[in-house]
């Protein structure tokens, strides 16, 4: 390990399998009889070339983001040197050099290839230098290596979001998500994905948390998800249950290749904490995407269309949209309550579609809701809309007031007379017969009035 030390990349762009096969060429161009010179000992073969002992280290090319082994262009001047002053003639120098441009701005382990075996050794780690700079791209939005992943229609796309407490943020409140296998529906000529049909998605809600944690500065709305049904779990079980739907899309880990699974979110590194806080394994080659990095990269790459903030003013190149607001800059009428965690996920990967294929998809429908009003607390005029559909057993239960402090309890009503105004339909009262089940209620800002909704029945493809 004495002779282990690291370098800057900058200046290593010469491959070093290149300038071999560049001598080649040029002898044969030229007419070069090397094979009858004293110094034609070093071209007999690509390991006869590695016996000056070249020093080298790994890259990826910033262009292609293929890896390559690299020397320096000082290092084929130094080999020059070495045949003129061993053998008296002089090698020209070559211009089909295959030259990179490093991807990587880490300081990187120079090795010295004297031997095949060591090369074939190098060479054996490029695939996991690939890996690890594909890695590196996608998070930071690479516009160009998402595309490529979306284009190889054989990944699976998993938007996850969480909704925590704000007095703890390692209290989960809510965990949502929503899957696209692109492989599956490739295979089965589904394509483009359509969100309502073809998204896989869910919704969890922790019943220790779930209308006793109040936040206060973000309110949640655990009960308004507009894709299917909430599902109640103990915080025990949370974790196995996010675990088992992440393993569910997964490939095994690996150094070499990339998973299967992309990993997708708006903020991520939050939603990561959180995983990371509740120990649900992620395998260490899933690709990770942040729909806010990768949208700031493409609008800072000139790939969107101008936009102005709310002062009127030019978007700055750096600035980066909330979830809300880059749906409503893609055109698209946000049909659900956002900070609920499911809606987020479903909004989030639909975001990140029509970010790379717009063409040819429809926007989700939501299920229905049910418009009803709850009273300010100590107003007798209608207070905050809501969107309740409460079964016999939850009427009057878990319905939230505006004084609700941060973290704290919910206000719990005793009687449901005062606080839902509207006689139940016919189909409502079929509901009142049905037996206890959880179902959606959120509660809306005053400043944030919902509007009646579409309906409409999801299916989910497996």
């Amino acid at each position: 390990m004495s002779d282990f030390h690291l370098v800057e990349p900058q200046g290593w762009d010469c491959d070093l399998h290149s300038i071999y096969s560049a001598y080649v060429g040029h002898f044969q161009l030229h007419n070069i009889p090397w094979y009858e010179r004293s110094w034609g000992v070093f071209f007999e073969t690509f390991e006869d070339f590695l016996t000056f002992e070249w020093p080298v280290i790994t890259v990826t090319d910033k262009q292609t983001g293929c890896p390559h082994i690299v020397t320096r262009m000082s290092s084929v001047g130094a080999f020059i040197k070495m045949i003129r002053t061993r053998h008296g003639e002089t090698l020209p120098k070559v211009h089909c050099i295959q030259f990179v441009t490093p991807f990587e701005t880490n300081q990187r382990h120079v090795r010295k290839i004297s031997d095949a075996a060591t090369y074939r050794k190098v060479h054996a780690t490029l695939p996991a230098v690939r890996l690890a700079a594909q890695k590196t791209r996608a998070k930071s939005g690479e516009p160009r290596t998402i595309q490529e992943l979306w284009a190889s229609k054989d990944k699976t796309f998993l938007a996850i979001d969480f909704e925590w407490s704000e007095r703890n943020p390692s209290t989960v409140l809510e965990w949502g998500y929503a899957a696209m296998r692109c492989s599956f529906l490739h295979t089965a000529n589904v394509w483009p994905p359509q969100p309502e049909h073809n998204y896989r998605r869910g919704h969890y809600v922790v019943g220790e948390h779930v209308d006793r944690i109040i936040n206060k500065r973000q309110p949640t709305f655990p009960w308004a998800y507009a894709f299917g049904e909430s599902q109640v779990i103990s915080r025990v079980q949370h974790a196995r249950v996010i675990q088992a739907i992440i393993s569910s899309f997964a490939s095994p880990d690996s150094e070499t290749t990339p998973n299967n699974l992309v990993l997708v979110g708006h903020g991520l590194h939050e939603d990561l904490r959180r995983l990371q806080e509740m120990e649900i394994n992620i395998p260490r080659n899933v690709l990770l995407i942040d729909t806010a990095v990768f949208e700031r990269q493409l609008f800072a790459s000139g790939q969107r269309t101008a936009m102005t903030d709310p002062s009127g003013k030019p978007r700055a190149g750096s600035s980066t949209l909330s979830l809300l607001n880059l749906i409503n800059s893609l055109g698209v009428n946000v049909p659900c309550t956002m900070h609920n965690a499911g809606n987020d996920a479903m909004m989030c990967l639909l975001a990140l579609q029509l970010l790379l294929e717009p063409e040819g998809v429809k926007m989700p429908r939501c299920s229905p809701g049910i418009k009803t009003t709850i009273p300010r607390m100590g107003s007798s005029s209608p207070g905050t809309p809501i969107s309740p559909s409460p079964s016999p057993g939850e009427m009057g239960m878990n319905v939230r007031g505006r004084n609700a402090g941060k973290g704290g309890l919910s206000v719990r009503p005793r009687e449901t007379s005062g606080y839902f105004e509207r006689v139940p339909s016919p189909a409502h009262r079929r509901e009142l017969r049905e037996p206890l089940v959880a179902r959606r209620r959120s509660i809306m800002p005053d400043t944030e009035p919902i509007t009646e909704l579409r309906t409409g029945v999801a299916i989910i493809m497996p």
